[in-house]
């Protein structure tokens, strides 16, 4: 029978899952889906081994996780005839000060990332709410935690601190950093790609729905834009990004409830407040609406800003990287972002950069700049069967 494991990769808004075959400690994927939880009714797209299918699920995500899930697990078991699915890996945002490495779930650790919820509301509850859910579905079936937050423990305490009394920093009130899922598989691809940048001074632009930067040294994490929440550094689809403390204290002076500015910083701020128009990069490029060009101008004045402050703490830049869906697909936010790089000496090559390219500078420019497509899911995936397997080598 086949052995295989499933990964999910939880948003604010969506479900990201990934189907691979078990192979002792190797994971192979053969099939990837996604859940949209704004949609009603609620659809399973899936596509396994090059087969791609589509279907309702029918049950209400915010009442009951637990339908949702069964549905898919049948789908997958029974409609697609996968075998014994021997484990699931889960991207969980915030692992806090001791999570740095992948993890094998139990309830310990769950009430620890329970209380690690305030630092990441749009995403942990939902994590959680997945795990706990396979759990009643699947009793004893292994869960694995890999952390957005555990790249970054590699950064030392002047990057992490705020300008704050010492004992907040104590206590835990620091630079965290997030989407180091993400860094972590770039960073292993310029060494698998054997890349002379893998070893020198790297800015990554994780260019999403939810972005950031983050500054790479030899492959590990030296510095980040994201710090103690997911709200920091750049502007988002729907994050304020970076923000000037005073602001907040201004609109709680004036009577906004903390709950009300949680909603207007996580969801009513970035491209979808500066624009009034969408949070969707591709929707605003197609806009010809004043509102909907400052929000594209603002997003890479600030990514170029962040780039050129990580460059700082590298010493230097040998190379800027392109990842996630707006830095894998738009070619126009690229070029905006370079731009305002030029005194860098980052020099883009038109053609190149249009056709979504490995490497997309010119030949003159003094900093490399690449493209390269993220894996999230396989490397959750690989965290996966790498503790199942040795759990199972030593109980």
């Amino acid at each position: 029978m086949n052995r295989w494991l499933l990964t999910f990769n939880a948003g604010s808004s969506s479900i990201k899952l990934g189907v691979f075959r078990l192979d002792g400690s190797s994971a192979s994927k053969i099939g990837h889906g996604q859940l949209d939880l704004h949609l009603s009714p609620l659809r399973l797209r899936l596509e396994i081994e090059g087969v791609a299918s589509e279907m309702g699920i029918d049950a209400d995500p915010a009442a009951s996780m637990d339908q949702v899930l069964e549905q898919v697990l049948h789908q997958l078991e029974v409609g697609h005839e996968q075998g014994a699915l021997c484990a699931v890996g889960h991207r969980v945002v915030h692992g806090g000060l001791h999570l740095a490495h992948p993890v094998l779930l139990d309830e310990r650790l769950e009430q620890e990332l329970e209380a690690l919820a305030p630092l990441a509301p749009l995403h942990q509850p939902q994590n959680l709410r997945l795990i706990r859910a396979i759990a009643r579905l699947r009793p004893g079936l292994p869960q694995t935690a890999s952390f957005d937050t555990a790249f970054h423990a590699t950064q030392d305490a002047l990057a992490r601190r705020f300008a704050l009394p010492r004992k907040l920093h104590d206590q835990g009130v620091l630079r965290y950093g997030f989407h180091g899922i993400s860094y972590s598989y770039i960073a292993s691809e310029l060494r698998r790609r054997q890349l002379p940048e893998a070893h020198g001074n790297v800015v990554v632009a994780h260019l999403g729905n939810g972005a950031s930067l983050c500054g790479i040294q030899n492959g590990r994490s030296v510095d980040a834009s994201t710090g103690f929440s997911t709200l920091e550094g750049v502007p988002m689809g729907t994050r304020c990004g970076a923000l000037d403390a005073g602001v907040l204290l201004y609109l709680l002076q004036q009577g906004m409830t903390p709950a009300a500015l949680e909603d207007l910083l996580y969801h009513q701020s970035g491209l979808l407040g500066v624009s009034g128009v969408s949070a969707d990069v591709r929707t605003l490029q197609q806009s010809n609406g004043v509102a909907a060009r400052e929000a594209l101008e603002l997003f890479a004045l600030r990514c170029a800003g962040e780039a050129a402050r990580l460059a700082t703490t590298l010493g230097g830049m040998d190379a800027l990287v392109f990842t996630a869906g707006i830095g894998e697909h738009d070619a126009r936010m690229r070029a905006a972002i370079c731009a305002r790089l030029d005194w860098l000496g980052v020099q883009l090559d038109e053609s190149a950069n249009a056709q979504h390219l490995e490497c997309i500078s010119h030949q003159a420019s003094r900093v490399r700049v690449l493209v390269i497509p993220t894996n999230e899911e396989q490397v959750i995936a690989d965290d996966a069967a790498r503790l199942v397997q040795a759990s199972r080598s030593h109980p």
